[in-house]
């Protein structure tokens, strides 16, 4: 699943690292993007500075089509019962927070500074399963690379995608236009693995030319940011993330491409249906808005803005299964842009694709028995044949029935 302005401030003892930073340092706004704060930013120039986007600025949500479409539009413009569904959205969505989004350069800081982030993440991960990182060492021009060498892969000639066409979940490097898992709608994607590079970047397409540089520049980047989130997950669990580190250094980093067309009028607003992701973390990059969430305890989805500079992180299903169910897998979906294609990097993080996760045992007790039982990246490539077409989350798979 990536956005100057007056100073952040805090809202309550411990939240100041929930704000964005500028590219000289400053503090910035919180975020509020279902109130449409800062949409005139959604599209960052350095992505796409060809096309602006056509947006309608009372609008809060751009591509989400009937009443949540005019939810920010002024009174005059609405009559009878869409005024009156109008003010109701207005007062549900107000009364949701915003998508939090983490200054991770303040884990570097002195130990207060570090334990307060590390508070904001676990409190991110607990409530809403997901939230955004900004001033995290990536740079914008290696992002920018990545989602130039996508969009160049993907609009290569049939010939040279068709080299790593396949319906083998199992193989290194697999490209197609539709999924066998019964989620995806309307996209095509190249998934590969990337972790440790020397071992996967020769199965890589050799076209576009610099697909592999900058492919690689990116995970490269993206790997050593995961590594930075799941320690200070783990320490915000209560656990040693050193008995973990060698593991999470040595396991899989899987990258997903997706490419997903503009919205047609008759066609589908969905071009991947509702889902969660296997592992401990997905880092997402997207050009263009499309994201959706549904933080916990919520019943309604929630765009996603695309930050300049942030990248989106959320919770997988073997964080889950590893905390014992105090962070939950986040559901996301994707939805198509009126305005333009939108291509998105996932890179998925978890341990060896043998290697099982379980509870951790500091997480298991009388009071909070074991919830989930043990599980691999292996495990769960064997359990999608069997949900083509009837789709189940894996972690649901996964728990243990004590009724």
């Amino acid at each position: 699943m990536a956005t100057a302005g007056d100073h952040c401030p805090s809202q309550a003892k411990g939240t100041e690292a929930i704000c964005r930073l500028g590219p000289g340092g400053q503090d910035l706004v919180h975020l509020d993007a279902r109130l449409g704060l800062l949409r005139g930013l959604l599209l960052d120039p350095i992505f796409n500075s060809q096309k602006p986007p056509l947006y309608h600025p009372w609008r809060s949500k751009v591509f989400v089509q009937g009443v949540e479409d005019v939810q920010g539009m002024p009174d005059c413009y609405l009559r009878g019962s869409m005024a009156s569904q109008a003010v109701q959205l207005r007062q549900s969505s107000s009364s949701r927070p915003p998508l939090p989004v983490i200054n991770l350069g303040r884990l570097s800081k002195d130990p207060a500074t570090r334990a307060l982030v590390i508070q904001d993440i676990a409190r991110a991960c607990r409530e809403q399963g997901c939230f955004q990182v900004v001033n995290h060492g990536v740079s914008k021009s290696v992002m920018k690379g990545a989602l130039e060498a996508a969009s160049e892969f993907f609009e290569l000639s049939p010939e040279h995608k068709e080299l790593f066409a396949s319906t083998d979940i199992r193989r290194p490097i697999r490209y197609d236009t539709s999924s066998r898992d019964g989620i995806s709608k309307a996209r095509s994607f190249l998934k590969h693995y990337a972790n440790p590079l020397e071992d996967w970047v020769q199965y890589w397409p050799m076209h576009p030319p610099s697909y592999r540089q900058k492919m690689g520049e990116y995970a490269v980047e993206i790997q050593r940011v995961s590594m930075q989130l799941m320690d200070a997950i783990l320490q915000g669990l209560g656990l040693r993330p050193l008995c973990m580190q060698e593991k999470l250094e040595k396991g899989v980093q899987f990258l997903a491409l997706n490419n997903y067309p503009q919205l047609s009028h008759r066609g589908d607003k969905i071009g991947l249906a509702s889902h969660s992701d296997y592992g401990f973390l997905t880092i997402l990059l997207q050009s263009s808005p499309g994201l959706e969430v549904m933080p916990h305890g919520d019943d309604a989805w929630k765009s996603v803005p695309v930050i300049p500079g942030a990248l989106h992180v959320h919770i997988g299903d073997h964080l889950e299964v590893l905390s014992n169910g105090q962070f939950k897998s986040l559901v996301h979906r994707a939805v198509l842009n009126p305005d333009e294609a939108r291509i998105s990097i996932a890179s998925i993080h978890g341990l060896a694709k043998d290697e099982k996760v379980c509870c951790a045992d500091e997480l298991v007790d009388e009071e909070n028995p074991e919830m989930y039982r043990e599980s691999s990246f292996q495990d769960f490539l064997d359990f999608l044949p069997s949900n083509i077409n009837n789709y189940k989350r894996f972690v649901e798979s996964l728990k243990i029935n004590r009724a």
